[in-house]
């Protein structure tokens, strides 16, 4: 029989993303308290461009977008947003979504799994996602609770159980 595996991959779905942002500029336009400080939220290329007249504005508006993020279903650990800076009479953040497994993350995943998985079990970086493989089928179900249970600097999807 041959192996079964799976991939572990980090991405954010652009449509989930797109509809945040909708939502967070519609309730910016809406809110009282956003009257009158140029404040907005939009694309710009791949990133999202974050603009207020104060700090405290800019912010606000950021924490208006993640909240709509985290009720798409869209980690925060995949939001990665700058610090405020002045731009002529406005502030700009600017927020960008993390797509992919970084190559020393990948590294520390797939150490993780020969340490703690059943020993059946081999990974495998592959660009920037983990190709997880074993004869067993409850062995790669068993892998998948460890990780899930497991803390790592971004959401992990698992994706392509065959």
């Amino acid at each position: 029989m041959a192996d079964s595996s799976f991939d572990v991959v980090s991405k954010v779905d652009k449509m989930e993303a797109e509809n945040a942002l909708n939502q967070a500029a519609k309730e910016i336009e809406q809110r009282y308290d956003f009257k009158g400080v140029g404040a907005s939220v939009a694309f710009s290329g791949e990133d999202v461009l974050i603009k207020a007249s104060t700090e405290e504005r800019a912010l606000a508006v950021l924490d208006v977008l993640q909240t709509k993020a985290i009720k798409r279903g869209i980690s925060l650990k995949s939001l990665d947003a700058g610090d405020p800076f002045p731009s002529g009479k406005e502030f700009r953040i600017e927020v960008s979504f993390k797509n992919g497994i970084e190559q020393d993350i990948a590294k520390k995943i797939g150490a993780f799994i020969r340490a703690e998985a059943p020993k059946t079990v081999k990974s495998q970086v592959q660009g920037d996602e983990l190709r997880v493989s074993s004869k067993s089928r409850d062995d790669l179900q068993q892998t998948i609770q460890l990780l899930k249970g497991q803390e790592f600097d971004v959401p992990l999807q698992f994706i392509n159980f065959r």
